[in-house]
């Protein structure tokens, strides 16, 4: 449950902010230079636990060379759009820690194998989700 003052826009801004930063491959100390705030300030806004103000806001998107309304997507009109994307796995360390394992997998009928496996893994959620859903 989000904090006094927290929203799940936040989140989606301060993760924006994480994908961008890595996207461009740097660090929170180069980016905290850059916009002139500590490193805890920007791991706070990263995790959404600080509300990024509109000056700030400018300012990341100059250091990430990005036009401001890239940080905010995901955020439609008041609510936020928890369609994921490869980009938004970006800031999930599990899903790189997988990407990098996967890479090391040179054999093609296991590469296949495991992609089978997570497809219906994942296809066994969404009717687990749906049901749950239903019963509401």
């Amino acid at each position: 449950m989000p904090r006094t003052g927290q929203s799940k826009a936040d989140e989606v801004v301060g993760r924006n902010i994480r994908i961008f930063r890595q996207k461009m491959r740097i660090s929170q100390s180069v980016l905290t230079r850059q916009v002139g705030v500590t490193f805890q300030q920007i791991q706070k806004y990263e995790k959404g636990v600080n509300r990024v103000g509109a000056s700030r806001l400018a300012q990341i998107a100059a250091a990430l060379n990005i036009p401001i309304p890239s940080l905010f997507e995901g955020v439609e009109r008041g609510h936020v759009n928890h369609v994921s994307s490869p980009q938004e796995l970006l800031a999930d360390a599990n899903a790189v820690r997988l990407a990098e394992a996967f890479a090391e997998i040179r054999d093609p009928r296991i590469r296949r194998t495991i992609v089978e496996l997570i497809t219906q893994m994942a296809d066994k959620m969404k009717v687990v989700t749906k049901a749950r859903s239903d019963n509401k």
